[in-house]
């Protein structure tokens, strides 16, 4: 059975505009080094598909293990401009925990 984020870390997240934000925080100091294999640009961009338009960041915060990830375009124009039901980062945030974790 494939390991899911979820297994290893929790998220908060929110949004500002069009850009969403989510800090994924490792359950464990010793899940870290796995959160940062994990957790990479390309495997953010493929999991959301066509719903981040823009660039996708991600900045390791090594003293509180874990990572900030930044998708730009990735609500639609934003909260109050959007057709999506459910748009929001709170809520769209939570989705990255489905990325599979990537062993060493």
């Amino acid at each position: 059975m494939t390991q899911l984020l979820k297994d290893i870390a929790y998220v908060r997240s929110g949004d500002k505009g069009d850009t969403l934000t989510i800090g994924v925080i490792a359950r464990t100091p010793a899940d870290y080094d796995t959160l940062r294999r994990s957790v990479t640009p390309a495997a953010v961009k493929q999991l959301f598909g066509d719903w981040v338009k823009g660039e996708v960041s991600v900045y390791e915060v090594p003293n509180l293990h874990s990572l900030s990830v930044f998708m730009r375009n990735a609500l639609g124009g934003g909260a109050t401009r959007t057709l999506r039901l459910d748009q929001t980062g709170k809520s769209i945030g939570n989705a990255i925990l489905r990325l599979p974790v990537v062993g060493p």
